[in-house]
């Protein structure tokens, strides 16, 4: 029974990053709206580093996880990749086509990250798989089209530009998790030697914030997404504080517990599965939104949800 649950454990984590996402989603709007873009992505990262280094001390008994050094260029590279130059591309996206369009090109990180799987890990996938994941972005792509247009989606200025980033942020964020596989240890350690999920988070987050200062730089220097000196007076008003404590909780919910967990999936999971499972957050938002901006949920959108959770159900499936 147990032996039966373990098996579990990988697309379960996969589920419940997606859930996480969801929360960071929500989260992150709402401090972006008070704080700064800017302010708010950085300090999400920082804010992780502090409590995955609570947390490695808390269950390892040490602040630095021990590693070798192939390993720290996996993962450092993982975090420079999926956290810093792929959310910096999904955000910019966000500007020039809107979060609907941007959403519906990210689900093809799942794609990316089955290639990437099958490619560099020798990962395969049976029938049935590959069928869930086509029913799981099938459903997830027919819920976000399904969006009306914002005001930023009908202009899109620089719409070319947009999609471009969003399938760079797509491709990062699969890559991202490719290297933490293997900054693991995955292909080239035995399953003893290879390193937890909680340390391999612990220092690709610590590179993806070293990553962030060229960006922290520049935003200063030009004074644009909340950075500059001026921009932010720290607890001048409620305005500022309620930022601040939407940024924590954000913190928690996504670079904390949704990161550590894409990596426990990507751990338990072939890379493609896991991907797929964390790129559920577009069906997970409609209730989400439902309640917090009153949205009309339609036929189709429940019934684009009930597809994608059909697909992911076949994910569950072994052969």
């Amino acid at each position: 029974m147990i032996e039966n649950l373990q098996d579990y454990i990988g697309p379960a984590a996969g589920v419940g990053t997606s859930v996480m996402w969801t929360f960071c989603m929500l989260f992150f709007t709402a401090a972006g709206k008070r704080l700064g873009s800017v302010v708010v992505n950085v300090s999400r990262i920082f804010m992780a580093i502090v409590l995955l280094g609570v947390t490695h001390r808390l269950l390892a008994g040490q602040w630095i996880p021990e590693t070798l050094g192939r390993q720290v260029l996996f993962l450092a590279l993982s975090g420079v990749i999926g956290l810093t130059i792929g959310d910096q591309a999904l955000f910019t996206a966000f500007v020039d086509i809107g979060p609907r369009l941007s959403a519906l090109i990210m689900t093809t990180s799942p794609l990316f990250a089955a290639i990437f799987g099958w490619v560099f890990l020798g990962e395969s996938l049976h029938g049935l798989a590959l069928t869930g994941m086509a029913l799981t972005l099938g459903g997830v792509a027919w819920v976000v089209a399904e969006r009306p247009p914002t005001v930023i989606g009908e202009t899109m200025p620089h719409r070319a530009r947009g999609i471009f980033l969003a399938l760079v942020g797509a491709a990062c964020q699969a890559g991202g998790l490719l290297l933490s596989k293997q900054g693991m240890g995955h292909g080239w350690l035995e399953e003893g030697q290879r390193m937890s999920p909680q340390a391999a988070t612990l220092i690709r987050m610590t590179f993806a914030g070293l990553g962030t200062l060229p960006i922290i730089l520049y935003c200063w220097r030009r004074g644009v997404g909340g950075a500059s000196g001026g921009a932010v007076r720290w607890w001048s008003s409620p305005t500022v504080r309620a930022g601040i404590g939407f940024t924590c909780c954000g913190a928690v919910a996504g670079p904390f517990l949704g990161v550590w967990m894409s990596l426990v999936a990507s751990d338990r999971a072939p890379l493609g599965i896991a991907q797929t499972l964390c790129s559920l957050t577009p069906i997970f938002l409609l209730p989400a939104t439902a309640m917090i901006h009153k949205e009309r949920i339609t036929a189709r959108a429940v019934l684009g949800a009930l597809i994608a959770v059909a697909g992911s159900a076949l994910l569950f499936v072994k052969l």
